[in-house]
């Protein structure tokens, strides 16, 4: 364990082996620290936090931060954080609130750039990458091996589904799909087809695609409303692991999706 003498460390904080502060770190309140996590510099860590095991915070993030909602009153809520995550510079993850479960949730081997902002209540999975300038508003859920472009933002209670992705500076106001590209402004958000290249180089076979591929022309192509179309993939007999989790997600879904 490393800490550099001008960074400050209260009572209350447990650091596992071989963890590294560096200089002008500050972590204070109950925070537990997993084995090899490495805060490069200027970092500020609050507590109620846990933190994985081999993570890597960059200089001026701010980690288990209050949440910014005015119904906060203090109460005791916290932030759970994976291991092999890296939080690159002057990015933000606030703890949970009363109201949304208490808790906000990081998986594993996740890469949140610059300025990224995570707000209270958020469950992300793993697997993730959010670019430069993310913002998640409270009570979102990512899940695993999604891509968020750069300077987009997420409404609150949006699902983000698995393997899907989100272009640049885009502004989501529904959920967004699994294994599909969604790209565009708040009245303009829409689906582009299969993210079929990031799904190809998280090596998803030939067999898995063609399916999703006719699932897709089903479900956005065949002119059917939501339900029938359901109805119409159904009776088609198209039922890998890939088409019936995006037909859940379809069924599932509070706030409607993007199309």
């Amino acid at each position: 364990m490393q800490v550099h003498p001008t960074a400050m460390v209260g009572p209350e904080v447990e650091l596992g082996a071989g963890v590294t502060v560096g200089p002008y770190c500050i972590i204070e309140g109950p925070v537990r620290v997993g084995a090899g996590t490495r805060l490069l510099s200027h970092v500020f860590v609050q507590g109620p936090t846990e933190v994985g095991e081999d993570c890597c915070f960059h200089p001026f993030s701010a980690i288990g931060s209050p949440p910014q909602d005015l119904k906060y009153q203090g109460e005791p809520t916290g932030l759970v954080i994976g291991s092999r995550n890296v939080f690159r510079e002057s990015m933000t993850v606030n703890r949970g609130t009363a109201g949304g479960g208490g808790v906000t949730r990081v998986g594993d081997d996740n890469f949140f750039m610059a300025l990224t902002h995570i707000a209270h209540d958020c469950q992300l999975g793993s697997h993730l990458i959010l670019g430069n300038a993310t913002t998640l508003a409270g009570h979102v859920t990512v899940e695993d091996h999604a891509i968020i472009g750069a300077y987009s933002g997420v409404h609150q209670f949006c699902r983000v589904g698995t393997h899907s992705f989100i272009g640049g500076y885009s502004v989501i106001t529904r959920d967004t799909l699994p294994y599909v590209k969604t790209v565009g402004s708040r009245n303009e958000a829409r689906i582009y087809g299969l993210n079929r290249v990031g799904l190809e180089r998280k090596g998803f076979s030939l067999e898995a695609l063609e399916a999703l591929e006719r699932a897709y022309r089903v479900l956005f192509r065949s002119r059917l409303n939501t339900h029938d179309a359901l109805a119409r993939l159904r009776q088609s007999g198209l039922r890998t692991p890939e088409v019936d989790t995006l037909a859940r997600f379809i069924e599932t879904s509070e706030r409607g999706f993007v199309r």
